[in-house]
């Protein structure tokens, strides 16, 4: 596995965000569409890749798959999958993902996370601390300490 550092992937995350955000707001324009994962915080190590945030109402998330299905996304296999999470990725060469989150669900918390950290560079530093130290390592263990770390950052984010 291998991390970039900001200054080699952000601007390019960017503006693939900016072309995705248009074509997913124009296809579904009641959701809320925002930039989420690693490339949307300022500072932060990444595998490179871009992470759409698309939040709808609950009752919607069937249909709304549907429809990012008809704009270039299929859902991906071999990954969580509930009413109110389905994780999409794009069918272009593009390494961009689309979490479909539904309205008030738990997994809002991949804005709180994004917040936290945008909010906080010590939290970027342990972040990229993190993601050094599993480099040219095993994908699920890293995936393993990602996962604590993101669970104790959004304790201490809603303790605080």
């Amino acid at each position: 596995m291998k991390f970039f550092e900001p200054n080699q992937y952000q601007s390019e995350c960017e503006k693939l965000f900016t072309l995705y955000q248009a074509k997913i707001a124009a296809a579904l324009p009641t959701a809320k569409v925002e930039h989420i994962g690693a490339s949307s915080i300022l500072g932060a190590m990444s595998k490179g890749d871009l992470d759409i945030y698309v939040e709808v109402s609950p009752t919607e998330m069937d249909k709304t798959t549907k429809i990012l299905s008809s704009i270039g996304f299929v859902e991906k296999s071999n990954t969580l999958r509930t009413p109110a999470l389905c994780m999409l990725e794009a069918q272009s060469a593009d390494d961009v993902a689309v979490q479909l989150v539904a309205q008030g669900s738990e997994f809002e918390f991949f804005l709180h996370f994004r917040d936290a950290l945008n909010t906080n560079a010590a939290l970027v530093s342990q972040y990229n601390q993190l993601k050094k130290g599993y480099e040219g390592q095993c994908e699920d263990s890293y995936r393993t300490a990602k996962t604590q770390f993101i669970e104790r950052v959004l304790r201490e984010f809603r303790g605080s």
